[in-house]
């Protein structure tokens, strides 16, 4: 596969703050193929002599994607896969769940690695990742440590700079847009009487409250003025919502259906068989909208998306920027023949433009200590948040002890 020429000049500078530091974040925003470039640099860094590589990611979807892009980037290096069905190292390049290899028993299974990517590195801060990541460092003091990210700053501030000194590169959402990688979102913030009730929400240490925000806008009125919007702007257009509990989102999804307009929910409840099934549906035009709860946030990109609608307001611009990025995407002509895409609508129903404005962030690698208190709804292991009830389908084996952690220690 031939990279683009920013993507080279991502993968050169990568390469050479990683020779130089031992370590290095690298940022890229939403549309700008950091997958590709993070098969390339560890192409590059196992390119001589016999290394062993693991990519670390905290959600199957990701970890299947980094699969397959990889083995298009480097055909000849052989892969293998540890999560909750398989825990091979066979590989010289392994894949791993996050929440599979943080436990112990698995741990101490890991090799002396050469290289460590944290992909969606923003998340290296939490236990689980610290654990693989201080492993890594003892089995091997001269491992390196590689991360990627689109969205460098964290909600509760942690700092990342005890696990990266410094940042290789940083490809702004602005550079992507006006080199015709990224569309331009076209935003509107439309009030429909909840404005300054959600500006009166109070907020965690990870975000609003969403059972404060359920009460303001999963109401029927409010939907209705929602849907009358959408279809004046965007009846056309495959759409992602995102609100902020399931019975919100539950009820924003019949009552689309009911206006005739199709559509599918999806939550972290629902078993990955089930998931992959209903998105299937919108990714085959099925259905014109997706209904979500902090579920297509990261790690989800159906190109031909064309809208954003934000029925929920985000305290921290990472979740901003996450969110309207699903929709930014260029469509490849040879995937998706006959789809034409020059915008993306955002109709943010939520108040996050107004608090946030540009969807621009700096890195800060040295986060701030904070003086709220700690999430009640994310788990310390991983940071996976099921913002409205336990993923009480999860079974008690086959699955690590975070999710398990989840499902014991729910509380709104």
């Amino acid at each position: 596969m031939i990279l683009r020429p920013r993507q080279q000049m991502f993968v050169e500078r990568s390469v050479t703050a990683l020779h130089e530091h031992g370590n290095t974040l690298a940022v890229a925003s939403t549309g700008f193929g950091k997958t590709i470039a993070l098969s390339a640099v560890v192409g590059r860094m196992l390119a001589k002599g016999d290394g062993k590589a693991c990519v670390l990611a905290h959600r199957d979807e990701l970890t299947r994607q980094n699969v397959t892009k990889f083995s298009r980037v480097n055909p000849g290096i052989s892969i293998s896969v540890v999560d909750a069905d398989s825990k091979s190292w066979r590989g010289r390049a392994t894949f791993a769940m996050v929440p599979t290899l943080s436990r112990q028993s698995n741990l101490d299974d890991m090799p002396p690695l050469d290289l460590l990517v944290i992909d969606e590195a923003h998340h290296a801060a939490a236990a689980g990742y610290r654990r693989i990541i201080d492993t890594a460092r003892e089995r091997n003091p001269e491992c390196r440590i590689y991360g990627v990210t689109a969205t460098p700053n964290r909600g509760d501030r942690k700092a990342l700079r005890p696990i990266f000194s410094n940042v290789a590169d940083q490809v702004r959402l602005g550079e992507l847009v006006r080199s015709g990688h990224l569309v331009p979102p076209r935003t509107f913030v439309i009030d429909v009487g909840t404005g300054e009730a959600l500006s009166q929400v109070k907020r965690t240490a990870d975000d609003f409250d969403m059972a404060e925000v359920d009460r303001i806008m999963n109401k029927a009125p409010v939907t209705e003025a929602v849907i009358r919007h959408w279809q004046a702007k965007a009846r056309e257009r495959q759409t992602v919502v995102f609100c902020s509990t399931v019975d919100h989102a539950r009820n924003v999804t019949d009552a689309f259906n009911v206006a005739g307009d199709n559509a599918v929910l999806v939550h972290g409840d629902l078993p990955d068989g089930e998931r992959r099934a209903v998105l299937r549906r919108f990714e085959t035009g099925d259905a014109r909208l997706v209904v979500n709860v902090a579920v297509l946030t990261e790690g989800w990109d159906h190109p031909p998306t064309s809208c954003v609608v934000l029925l929920r307001p985000s305290s921290y611009k990472s979740t901003l920027i996450q969110m309207v990025g699903r929709g930014l995407r260029t469509v490849d002509p040879n995937e998706h023949p006959g789809v034409i895409k020059t915008d993306c609508i955002v109709l943010d129903f939520g108040i996050s433009t107004l608090l946030h404005g540009s969807l621009e962030q700096d890195v800060d690698l040295d986060g701030s200590d904070g003086t709220g208190e700690a999430p009640t709804k994310q788990c310390p292991e991983c940071e996976a948040i099921p913002r409205c009830g336990p993923p009480a389908h999860w079974p008690a084996s086959g699955r690590s002890g975070c999710h398990r952690w989840l499902a014991l220690d729910w509380r709104r």
